[in-house]
């Protein structure tokens, strides 16, 4: 059985459609709708009559006074009788505000009816270069502890601004019942995360952001769903095949998750308007979509590697009911919402991912270049200084799909996460807590790792895509993992924090890094490179480990030499003339 369920209020009316029509209206099963009270829940006060075509409806009138049937903050159930007899309390599919008592432990359905909508500015244009923010709103504060909307709002909103940020990615914003999932096992799908604060408090963080001239993108799971069932969608009626294939297809043997019947046109429906639910609910301009590859492919890219080879994604491996609905999903996105951003996690370089739906391509405006930091990491952890390959450095940053725009990072949430390490923890974890003190001499760990981190990024940000992608604090060499409270860490909160407070004091380099990143962005505003078309490399010498590009009428020149700088050191260039410096920075 699969239900569609709308609530409006003031006549409250909820429509619950199942899958497959008519079929489905054989099978003995009732639903109602249940408030609760000071006594308790209401049992069998609301039930729905059975409409045609497998639709149930209810519909409650608005009280004497001509109020709202139900009032704001007021504890919502479905429930749901299957045809075995079982009587299961659910939360509505299209709950937009669930939360959960301190000792509870699953999430309450809970009626949001404000009485004043918010203010809301105009949305900024959509950015010709793309600098993008990705951002995590709980670990926003140095305290250790779940940060909020407004802390967001207030203070983390500023610092992307001034570090020429044109773009926020929020990422675990769509309700999720375990935090340390990384918001990646979703429970409410048009549920702005609870924890943080109110709808209405995203809804100010997005509105302030736009004031400031920045877009906002929802990082959206679509790709797969948490296993909960009383707080989430699965075994919504009571079967394992509502919004889900049944079980082995359905399930994620790695993620421990559940996985859409994207054949299902009811699945379609909820899915696709999800995705305007969040644009014009919450305004926010676009979205990275979590998983693709798991999408794509029957075996989700477990045990595969790709080599790009064409069979690898031309075949019967690959998940077409899936396909389908991303390019749906692109298409409609598009159509409704030309500015629309819309950008894929994949790592298979699915060909024509970044090809408009009318050219046979899915239809997305970027991908993420996810090889690029791994090449980075792999550099780190493998070679010396003197080891480092300029081609093979060049050929990471430059291999790409042509007329396929690619987001550009050194690292991401992934490398920051616990298990792996930040480029500053590769570069200079043995003296990050001692030795980052302008108050003592430079110590060579230090030297040198600034000096990377800072050449990395700028490499990174000039010749590996047509945007740029950052994780909040790595631009100041954040100087810890990130890890949030689990029973493997006794439920801290010391790692799930970003210490912004070290920017505040001046006698620490971490603001030096920061000040590097924020000058790198604004060079990038003036000069556009990023919108530019791809570079013309006119060197990569592995005895002197210099690279040298030219793009958007600036050149590049990177020193990598471990121990030789060089002085009039001859480059070619298009046009002649004086170059003045804008950068300047080496390993020696």
């Amino acid at each position: 059985m699969f239900f569609f369920i709308v609530v409006y209020i003031q006549r409250l009316v909820i429509n619950n459609v199942c899958q497959n029509g008519e079929k489905q209206l054989q099978k003995p099963f009732e639903i109602e709708f249940s408030l609760l009270r000071k006594n308790g829940w209401d049992k069998f006060s609301h039930p729905y009559s059975k409409k045609e075509f497998g639709k149930w409806e209810l519909i409650l009138p608005p009280k004497p006074d001509n109020s709202p049937a139900v009032d704001h903050n007021t504890k919502l159930k479905v429930v749901v009788h299957t045809k075995e007899g079982e009587r299961l309390y659910r939360i509505s599919p299209w709950a937009k505000y669930v939360t959960r008592e301190e000792k509870s432990v699953v999430y309450d359905w809970v009626h949001w009816d404000p009485p004043q909508p918010y203010h809301i500015h105009p949305r900024p244009k959509k950015p010709l270069s793309l600098r993008i923010y990705e951002a995590h709103v709980g670990i926003g504060s140095p305290e250790p502890k779940v940060a909020s909307y407004k802390n967001f709002t207030h203070n983390v909103l500023p610092r992307i601004k001034d570090l020429g940020y044109n773009c926020i990615q929020l990422m675990a914003i769509m309700e999720h019942a375990y935090y340390a999932s990384f918001g990646y096992q979703i429970t409410s799908y048009f549920a702005a995360s609870s924890r943080f604060g109110t709808p209405d408090d995203l809804k100010e963080l997005i509105d302030v952001a736009h004031s400031m001239g920045i877009a906002v993108l929802l990082d959206v799971v679509h790709s797969h769903a948490s296993k909960n069932t009383e707080d989430g969608l699965n075994a919504f009626d009571g079967s394992d095949s509502c919004f889900f294939h049944s079980p082995p297809r359905g399930e994620h043997s790695l993620w421990g998750s559940r996985l859409f019947n994207y054949a299902s046109w009811e699945v379609l429906r909820f899915l696709l308007s999800n995705l305007r639910w969040w644009l014009e609910e919450y305004r926010f301009d676009g979205f990275r979509f979590d998983g693709i590859t798991s999408m794509l492919y029957h075996h989700h890219g477990i045990g595969t590697g790709f080599s790009g080879d064409y069979n690898e994604y031309f075949g019967l491996q690959v998940d077409e009911e899936s396909l389908v609905y991303l390019m749906l999903s692109n298409h409609i996105l598009h159509i409704l919402y030309p500015d629309c951003i819309t950008i894929a996690e994949d790592v298979s370089g699915m060909p024509a991912l970044c090809r408009r739906v009318e050219e046979g391509g899915l239809g997305f405006d970027y991908r993420l270049a996810m090889a690029i930091p791994d090449k980075w990491i792999q550099i780190l952890k493998e070679l010396k200084d003197e080891e480092w390959d300029m081609g093979n450095i060049v050929f990471t940053l430059t291999n790409r799909r042509y007329g396929e725009k690619c987001i550009a990072y050194a690292e991401s949430h992934d490398q920051a996460l616990v298990g792996d390490k930040t480029l500053a923890f590769w570069l200079m974890d043995k003296e990050m807590y001692t030795n980052m003190s302008t108050l003592i001499p430079m110590s060579p760990i230090i030297d040198r790792g600034i000096q990377l981190h800072k050449m990395i990024r700028l490499l990174t940000h000039g010749l590996g895509g047509e945007g740029y992608l950052n994780f909040m604090g790595n631009e100041f060499g954040h100087p810890e993992w990130l890890d949030f409270p689990r029973e493997g860490n006794n439920q801290s909160y010391h790692y799930a924090r970003r210490q912004f407070n070290l920017l505040d004091m001046d006698h620490l380099r971490y603001h030096q890094l920061y000040a590097f990143d924020r000058d790198m962005n604004r060079t990038e505003d003036k000069y556009g490179w990023l919108a530019a078309p791809p570079a013309y490399v006119s060197a990569k010498h592995e005895g002197d480990k210099v690279i040298v590009f030219d793009r958007a009428n600036v050149l590049f020149i990177f020193n990598f030499h471990p121990s030789k700088s060089f002085q009039d050191y001859r480059v070619g260039v298009e046009a002649p003339g004086k170059y003045p410096f804008l950068f300047c920075y080496g390993m020696s």
